[in-house]
């Protein structure tokens, strides 16, 4: 997957929806935000990663020090800030070098890690407006299973950091759930069984029975997973102990 272009596309993509819209209405999936403060996150977010990687920082940077960090005043002025994040941020890889290391919230990753993580970004964040405009949201099965696994890595991280003793930690020791995306081009990267273990969770993309289960299709798996629907109001059919999925989801909140 090319994830620089995907980047680009997508962020052209929740540009457009807030190109005419009244930036005031509220964003329910993003609670007490409105959608300038949706398109604020957005903008000043790609920004914050290019300096990182601008200044191969080692070291976290304060997102309300970032240059240019505040969009300007005027409606075609403001998109044009929000079309400008990830070119910046896409330049600055390429000046730096993409294998070069750099802060990031996960621990030091080579530069080219932020645009993944953006793309995704920006992905979620589009069904944000969407949702809060009330408008459709399509995303191609193989973006949505990437979003998926993307952010699976990043659970695993962090679980892994809470260790043993991690009594929140989002799947007890012998506990399962597998999501099992339905479009049958996606193979087993549409497939993906989280194991609860006595030092963490862990994940791989193997079929398999677990303790609970979600099936349905990759976007609505996504949706689900990153709570912006729930699993009921996107049709996806669950299996096995449904506690389980529901303790995922309290465990799970970021």
């Amino acid at each position: 997957m090319d994830f620089t272009s995907a980047l680009i596309a997508e962020n052209a993509a929740f540009a457009d929806l807030l190109r005419d819209a009244d930036l005031s209405i509220p964003v329910p999936t993003c609670p007490e935000w409105t959608l300038e403060q949706l398109m604020r996150h957005v903008g000043r977010g790609d920004r914050w990663c290019a300096q990182i990687v601008a200044e191969q920082s080692m070291d976290y940077i304060d997102a309300r020090t970032v240059e240019g960090g505040k969009p300007p005043a005027g409606r075609d002025n403001q998109i044009d800030w929000v079309l400008e994040g990830p070119r910046k941020l896409v330049d600055a890889v390429e000046r730096t070098g993409a294998e070069t290391t750099v802060w990031t919230f996960i621990g030091p990753r080579p530069a080219k890690w932020w645009i993944r993580r953006r793309l995704h970004e920006v992905l979620v964040h589009r069904a944000d407006a969407a949702i809060a405009l009330g408008v459709e949201y399509h995303v191609e099965p193989a973006l949505a299973a990437d979003a998926i696994t993307e952010w699976l890595e990043r659970v695993v991280i962090k679980a892994d950091e809470e260790g043993p003793a991690g009594g929140d930690r989002p799947l007890g020791d012998g506990q399962s759930l597998h999501l099992h995306a339905t479009e049958p081009d996606l193979g087993e990267a549409g497939e993906w069984t989280v194991f609860g273990r006595p030092d963490g969770i862990a994940f791989d993309h193997e079929h398999g029975k677990a303790t609970a289960a979600l099936r349905g299709p990759a976007r609505s798996l996504l949706l689900a997973v990153v709570r912006r629907r729930t699993a009921a109001e996107e049709g996806l059919e669950v299996f096995g102990d449904a506690s389980v999925w529901d303790t995922w989801l309290d465990r799970t909140p970021f």
